[in-house]
């Protein structure tokens, strides 16, 4: 997992991973560990139990890996410039997870706690609503749906100009790139 501080630092790795292994968190945080940093903000998403009413039994992440990769790294280096971030990172992970599993997780740290969670929230609110991921949920009663991820997030936060910006036009049809 790369991640990046200052704004001349973003030519490293890209601050945006998929992965079909466990995550690992603790190794993430430590990761953007930074004496510059006086707030770190965090969020993990898990498989929940239950969507929309039904029993969750399991699920599948699909992924176009490329472009998830590099459009999760704009998101991250944008949320940087934006809120003046020392460090940031995000982790997504693909292929099958059970109910608990851990799906995915972003950080980010800064001078000041605000900056921090903004960033975070950022982050995650963009790569849900941007980057090439599909969630296919498999039920307790045997059938199975694609969720369409950018429907996840919510931009009530955002100016409307970028809530707009963020979600366009964009629109992901599950399954059709692996």
């Amino acid at each position: 997992m790369n991640v990046f501080g200052s704004p001349d630092e973003m030519s490293r790795p890209s601050p945006f991973a998929l992965t079909a292994d466990t995550l690992s968190p603790t190794r993430y945080a430590e990761g953007l560990r930074d004496r510059r940093a006086g707030g770190y903000a965090s969020f993990e998403g898990w498989v929940r139990i239950e969507n929309q009413g039904r029993t969750v039994v399991r699920l599948e992440y699909e992924a176009y890996s490329e472009l998830a990769v590099s459009e999760g790294a704009r998101v991250v280096r944008e949320a940087a410039q934006r809120f003046a971030l020392v460090g940031a990172a995000c982790v997504h992970r693909v292929g099958a997870l059970e109910v608990g599993d851990l799906a995915v997780w972003v950080g980010a740290c800064a001078q000041h706690r605000e900056q921090a969670f903004a960033g975070c929230r950022y982050i995650i609110d963009h790569v849900k609503a941007q980057v090439p991921i599909w969630k296919h949920e498999f039920y307790e009663d045997g059938s199975s749906e694609w969720a369409r991820c950018g429907a996840c997030a919510s931009f009530a936060h955002l100016p409307a100009s970028d809530a707009r910006a963020s979600v366009g036009s964009r629109v992901r049809v599950p399954g059709d790139v692996v």
